[in-house]
């Protein structure tokens, strides 16, 4: 279906599109060679992951990246955009294991991929069998993914592709992790990771269903033992320091319970922590399974000595952590609300733990009490009142009882942890949290925290990197500026993290042959081969020894030596060194948000580990997502719209329009078809639009309207340059093409439509909106005659404006909005209009009076206005209006006439009345409400009958 209003027009406009598509290939428009007398620009996008098709949420980054890469070349830019592909880790080896298998969910997914670019089910089915080796799959879905992108315009220099599987990729990874382990910072070591139990492995936020969207992260608890009747239950928590205010246990009735020996003693865990237990380098054997309801009314002591009840609780949750809870009804708002549901509080009273100025003995029930908490049911209620008690009792609260009385709760936490592991009563346990559990991985596996040992680490915590990267990340440009701040979060939180892994497809660890390095470790610097790629593939050579890679991006060793070693020329290898640095560093870098804390922050790190500061990365760009009518965008759902529906579905100008106008970068794109279905028929007029002008002959502009377009046009020029220079290509947009029709539009129907005005300004309109809609503009290039591509051109070169034109054309605008409130007020319907413009000397006081600062002194205005007093009251009027600040922007006089005569027929239009005179305000014949002396500069007086 398409929503344009003719559907010949949608058929002319994707032959027109597929037309420039094939000539930008055929000619190499989009492929940039060195060139010294050029500036030049490398802007890079992420590469694809090659695990399934695309969709609108990913052509909205690539639209942006593409846009400015545009935006650039018509600025006299040599703009390199290149584009790669990402197949390393676990995804593409998770979809081949799963068709293997003969997972029935995973195959009907996969067939309904492959039919978005397959109708022949037959061929459906061969294709998705092939999906067994990992090789095919990322075969197919780069090569639809190269379609979809040049499907939509995009203008990439393809000679530079790569996969992140290839030999070339392989030597160059291993070449960079040998750097930082020379730089000491990769480590070996007992660290906390999450793991993949399914697979046996360590995974990554890319190895994880919507790793980017849930944030995936570690955090530690303190597991308590309450011992009793020959048994340990282990609870953990993140706030120990309450641990002096325990009154009982929770366990969840209804849920199961193991009991395990380790090291001798029988825990008691929930089921789903059992896993976790020994994946956290406990012995634990399993002794039985138990249900939540058998534990009930046992009794434990706590680590102070004091006998407390195990009860049960629906709120505990098997899955978190331990599956064990203690309970603080006197500081936790769900503990006392769990109490009061059993009927027990009272029975148990609650224990002071914590003293706070401005609450009670026990703020809980403050806090319930504030919150209306009728019952656990509350849910929101409920988890308001426990952060307003956690903050206030962390950063204002005093220990009231215990071995730490009397010091503040943000500095004992430590303390009693170690207070209690020296007693034997606690150990740390790692638990997964992320914005949506379970956190799954790509495969189907539940992803857990577990403790390795052995395991290879990146330790961006290292002495001195950390401050390379601050100065960096200084030193950049981040846009939109309110995403700076989630960088110094990432910055702050990230210490070590695993960089490899036994499973996967990658590059191998050059110093332990057994470990591959993962995907979100192998993804960071690799915009520094795309400088060089095409001259590696064509001279045939894939394995290359590091001191190939660093002669080329670090200029260290003899490149003579390297080039005999390799069979090529001298020359081959220092013509790589100089387009290297001719190119870098990377001068904009554009992603979506959800890669702030991984991918952009890596990238951030290892440049400034391997490059020279003048390699640094310059500028970071980031765009918000897309949702669709409202809600996320999900497979479950149905509504996600594939990357390759936009040229059946839409067009790629339509879907590049759109996209851009819709939202700024910080703003969430919520797509509308109705919003599409009105930008296509926009798209369309500016189409006929285009059209008539070029099918004009002759013609004569009146002389202020033409004046007026000419500013307009020159104006926008410099306004819309600004725009994108400044990445607001929404306002580009709004500004370039919708602001910029309505003016075109305007002076066709009230300017007189003088055509070598219009050919000459529509030439500038193309160019200006070019980067958006590339293959329109194309067309209409050529149409107009103009040799060479659009994409090749250079940016419109503003005039000179005449702002008194503008005015004058807003004082008519206004001067219709004032007759149409008249008309409204007075009821009536209006026959003659009649606008007295004000007489010459009021122009040239006002023109006087103008120039004082303001706000007015009172004293000099009435000065500058001595000469004019001998005209009474309408000079002290006018003054007065100037110090009140009430005086409008105005023209010169003669526009003001000239413009209000020439727009006649415009405020009948719009104002419904049947004749308009133009009246000089001292030669008025016909004035019979006397308002001719009203009229002041830029607000003519009026009179309507």
């Amino acid at each position: 279906m398409t929503y344009f209003a003719r559907e010949e027009f949608f058929q002319k406009l994707r032959e027109i599109e597929r037309k420039w598509q094939d000539l930008w290939e055929r000619d190499h428009v989009f492929e940039p060679e060195v060139d010294e007398k050029k500036p030049k620009f490398f802007l890079t996008v992420p590469y694809p992951y090659t695990s399934g098709p695309l969709h609108i949420g990913h052509a909205r980054t690539y639209t942006i990246g593409d846009v400015h890469a545009r935006y650039m070349r018509l600025k006299g830019y040599n703009v390199l955009f290149p584009m790669a592909f990402h197949i390393t880790g676990t995804p593409i080896e998770s979809v081949s294991f799963m068709i293997a298998h003969g997972d029935k969910e995973a195959i009907d997914l996969y067939k309904s991929y492959v039919r978005i670019y397959i109708n022949d089910e037959k061929e459906v089915e061969r294709i998705v069998n092939s999906f067994t080796d990992p090789w095919n799959v990322m075969k197919f879905f780069s090569s639809v993914i190269i379609r979809d992108f040049k499907s939509v315009g995009f203008s990439i220099d393809w000679r530079r592709r790569f996969t992140t599987g290839d030999k070339v990729y392989n030597s160059f990874v291993r070449w960079q992790f040998t750097k930082l382990m020379e730089k000491g910072y990769i480590t070996r070591g007992t660290h906390p990771v999450l793991y993949d139990i399914l697979e046996d492995q360590v995974v990554g936020e890319d190895d994880i269903k919507g790793g980017d969207e849930i944030k995936p992260e570690i955090i530690e608890f303190t597991a308590v033992k309450f011992r009793g009747d020959g048994k340990v239950f282990v609870a953990a928590t993140l706030r120990p320091e309450t641990v002096f205010g325990v009154t009982n246990i929770w366990v969840n009735p209804n849920a199961e319970y193991v009991e395990l020996d380790v090291n001798g003693e029988r825990w008691i865990v929930s089921k789903e922590a059992e896993e976790k237990i020994r994946r956290q380098g406990w012995p634990a054997k399993t002794i039985k399974t138990l249900k939540g309801s058998d534990l009930i009314n046992s009794f434990v002591e706590t680590p102070d000595g004091r006998k407390v009840p195990v009860l049960p609780a629906e709120f505990v949750d098997p899955d978190q952590a331990t599956g064990v809870v203690y309970s603080v009804p006197a500081h936790a708002p769900y503990d006392l609300i769990a109490l009061m549901d059993l009927g027990l509080y009272g029975k148990i009273k609650p224990i002071k733990v914590i003293s706070i100025e401005g609450y009670s003995d026990f703020p809980a029930e403050d806090a319930i009490r504030k919150h209306g908490v009728k019952s656990q049911k509350d849910v929101k209620q409920l988890d308001e009142a426990t952060d307003e008690i956690y903050k206030e009792e962390f950063y204002r609260g005093v220990m009231a009882i215990g071995p730490f009385s009397g010091e503040k709760v943000s500095e004992v936490k430590q303390k009693v942890v170690s207070w209690l592991v020296e007693r034997g009563y606690a150990f740390t346990f790692y638990e997964v949290k992320a914005e949506k559990r379970p956190v799954l991985s790509r495969a189907g596996g539940k992803v857990i925290a577990a403790v390795l040992r052995d395991q290879w680490f990146i330790n961006y915590d290292a002495p001195g990197w950390k401050d390379l990267a601050w100065k960096a990340l200084n030193s950049m440009e981040i846009i939109p500026q309110i995403y700076r701040r989630n960088f110094e979060e990432a910055f702050n939180w990230v210490k070590m993290r695993p960089c490899a892994r036994k499973r996967g497809i990658g590059t191998r660890l050059p110093f332990d042959e057994e470990w591959i390095i993962e995907s979100l470790s192998d993804s960071t610097i690799y915009m520094a081969l795309y400088t060089v790629m095409h001259r590696i593939r064509s001279l045939g050579i894939e394995e290359m020894e590091n001191d190939f890679w660093d002669y080329i991006f670090l200029g260290n060793g003899d490149p003579e030596k390297i080039a005999e070693k390799l069979g090529i020329r001298k020359e081959d290898i220092e013509g790589m060194r100089r387009e290297f640095l001719y190119w870098y560093p990377v001068d904009m870098r554009h992603t979506a948000i959800a890669h702030i804390s991984n991918h952009l922050t890596f990238f951030i790190f290892h440049h400034v580990a391997i490059f020279p500061e003048g390699l640094w990365p310059k500028k970071i760009t980031l765009n918000d997502l897309v949702i669709r009518e409202g809600e996320k965008m999900a497979k479950s759902k149905g509504n996600v719209i594939p990357l390759a529906n936009i040229g059946r579905s839409y067009s790629a100008d339509w879907f590049r329009l759109y996209v851009v106008s819709a939202a700024d970068l910080k703003t969430v794109l919520d797509w509308r078809e109705e919003e599409m279905r009105t930008v296509g028929g926009r798209l369309e007029k500016f189409f006929r639009m285009a059209e008539e002008i070029m099918r004009m002959e002759g013609g004569k502009g009146k002389e202020i309207m033409t004046k007026w377009f000419i500013t307009r046009v020159n104006k926008a020029i410099k306004e819309v340059d600004k725009c994108y220079s400044s990445h607001m290509y929404r306002e580009a947009v709004v500004r370039g093409f919708f602001d910029m029709m309505r003016d075109f539009e305007t002076y066709m129907r009230y300017g007189g439509a003088d055509s070598a005005v219009l050919r000459d300004m529509l030439n500038k309109w193309i160019r200006m909106i070019s980067p958006v809609i590339p293959h329109t503009a194309e067309e209409l290039w050529h149409m107009m005659g103009e040799k060479g591509y659009v994409s090749a051109a250079r940016w419109p070169e503003a005039e000179e404006v005449d702002e008194d034109a503008e005015l004058a054309f807003e004082m008519a605008e206004s001067t219709v909005e004032d007759v149409n409130k008249i008309i409204r007020t007075l009821k009536v319907r209006p026959r003659k209009l009649y606008i007295y413009v004000a007489p010459e000397w009021k122009y040239d006081l006002a023109s006087k009076l103008s120039k004082l600062k303001s706000p007015v002194n009172p004293k000099e205005a009435f000065d500058i206005a001595k000469d004019y007093m001998k005209m009474g009251e309408e000079a002290r009027k006018l003054v007065e209006e100037f110090i009140k600040g009430q005086v409008i922007k105005f023209s010169k006089r003669e526009y003001e006439l000239k413009i209000l005569s020439e727009l006649k027929d415009m405020i009948k239009e719009r104002t419904g009345v049947e004749e308009v005179h133009v009246v000089e305000a001292e030669k008025a014949e016909y004035d019979p409400k006397n308002r001719a002396k009203l009229a002041i500069p830029g607000r003519p007086a009026l009179y309507i009958e």
